[in-house]
């Protein structure tokens, strides 16, 4: 029942207070406040520890991120495909992996897959690095 605007500006890490989707595929797309050349970016989830079950089925697992020059536009400039690890560190930063000499004020995020959860999964936070463009 939460928005997806949350994951990406609160900073909450209890959990089940994320934006959950239905099943294992889902998409976000961010608008920043300015056009930037993304440099990296960062993805966070409970860790298994903080977790009633003492598992994170339910976190992204295959994912990519696609800058795009509008909103409507269906297929942006893949700016890396990625795998979070479910027992590495809560929050992983993943560099972008294709070389772009674009700026980009919307960033689309494509989750493919999670861990094994077959209901839901859940996006805690993502965070978009980079240079602001001039």
């Amino acid at each position: 029942s939460r928005s997806p605007h949350v994951p990406s500006v609160q900073p909450d890490m209890y959990p089940g207070n994320c934006w959950a989707f239905k099943g294992s595929q889902g998409y976000l797309v961010v608008r920043l406040s300015m056009k930037i050349y993304p440099t990296a970016f960062t993805l966070e989830h409970i860790p298994k520890t903080l977790s009633p079950t003492g598992n994170i089925t339910s976190a992204p697992r295959n994912f990519s991120v696609y800058g795009l020059d509008d909103e409507y536009q269906e297929e942006g400039k893949l700016l890396g495909e990625y795998v979070y690890d479910q027992d590495g560190e809560p929050l992983q930063m993943f560099p972008v992996m294709e070389k772009n000499e674009e700026a980009f004020q919307i960033v689309e995020l494509r989750i493919f897959s999670n861990w094994g959860h077959a209901e839901y999964t859940c996006l805690y936070r993502f965070r978009v690095h980079g240079k602001p463009a001039q």
